[in-house]
């Protein structure tokens, strides 16, 4: 017995059609999986915000105390006499006054 191609396509058909709907809705979906995507990439999450700043905060507390250490160390040799040690304490000065406004106050 022969099968006729006529009577495979029914058969063929109820089997595919589930397959073609699934192709069919991801095909419908597939704009708007793409656009959220690229607007999850674009824009910035209040989590991921505020680790940034915190990472901010801290580059700029370490800064402010390497330069504080160093500016103590030049300060002690300007009094030792040492003029080019002055002139750079005043530098180191001068930066920290700049660096200070941007860390914020934590009182203890």
């Amino acid at each position: 017995m022969r099968i006729t191609p006529a009577l495979l396509a029914p058969v063929a058909l109820l089997a595919l059609s589930g397959c073609l709907a699934k192709t069919a809705l991801d095909v419908v979906t597939a704009p708007v999986r793409v656009v959220s995507q690229g607007a999850d990439w674009a824009t910035t999450s209040q989590s991921e915000s505020d680790r940034n700043r915190g990472r901010d905060i801290r580059r700029r507390e370490e800064q402010l105390g390497k330069l504080q250490r160093s500016y103590d160390k030049h300060r002690r040799q300007c009094t030792a006499g040492d003029q080019n040690a002055c002139r750079i304490a005043r530098t180191e000065y001068n930066q920290i006054q700049t660096i200070m406004p941007t860390v914020p106050y934590e009182p203890r």
